[in-house]
């Protein structure tokens, strides 16, 4: 039986979304112009809509996962890119992140350390006709590269925030982590003023699964 993943995607947006303090009417559309279900297995597109963490095709261990949609919904929020501006994504995992970010970003670079997982975010961004994304394989855990970007999204925990990363910002710039060890992370915003300065404020409490990085001994998972 088919299903109407319109409908559904709307009780999303409506329902499980907006009530979590996303209001921003760019975000929410953007929710409803890139098809969500079609960033996972055939077996899970239902499951999309579903406020859960969910394995991505391929994942070699039950931490490579695809975050929840209100959690997406609110670092986009958050992260605010403008048409203007270079984005970086830290765990490409199935591309969705890099799609949203791309919707209103100038270009997005996104870098995972699995080439698998790589594979599958150009395949997935491909057929979602995105040409503003690059995904490339690395470890960007501590920077990525030696440009600054506007926007920097680390989808994915870390113990604590590397300055490799926030010297990547530009003036002006935003980055979003998760930050801390279990059984509680911070989702935290990342705001450079200049050169020197940076504002640091959360959004709100959550645990998600470490990246995997040989930069950090505590770091234990991927996705």
């Amino acid at each position: 039986m088919s299903q109407d993943f319109e409908a559904i995607r709307y009780k999303l947006v409506e329902q499980q979304i907006r009530p979590w303090k996303v209001d921003d009417l760019d975000v929410l559309g953007t929710l409803h112009q890139i098809p969500r279900e079609n960033f996972v297995s055939a077996d899970q597109k239902v499951l999309a809509f579903i406020d859960t963490k969910l394995p991505l095709p391929g994942a070699k261990n039950p931490c490579q996962v695809m975050l929840e949609p209100k959690m997406e919904a609110r670092l986009l929020q958050a992260l605010k890119p403008k048409k203007t501006e270079k984005a970086l994504e830290v765990g490409a995992g199935s591309g969705y992140m890099a799609a949203l970010l791309a919707a209103h970003a100038k270009s997005v670079t996104s870098v995972d350390i699995d080439p698998e997982m790589v594979t599958l975010a150009k395949s997935n961004l491909a057929r979602a006709y995105i040409s503003n994304v690059t995904v490339e394989v690395g470890d960007a855990y501590t920077g990525w590269g030696d440009q600054s970007y506007d926007i920097i999204c680390v989808s994915g925990g870390m113990p604590s925030l590397y300055e490799g990363l926030k010297q990547q910002l530009a003036i002006g710039g935003r980055l979003v982590a998760f930050i801390g060890e279990a059984p509680v992370m911070n989702a935290v915003l990342v705001t450079r003023l200049n050169a020197t300065n940076f504002t640091e404020n959360i959004l709100f409490e959550t645990l998600v699964p470490n990246l995997t990085s040989a930069k950090v001994k505590t770091a234990s998972f991927s996705f």
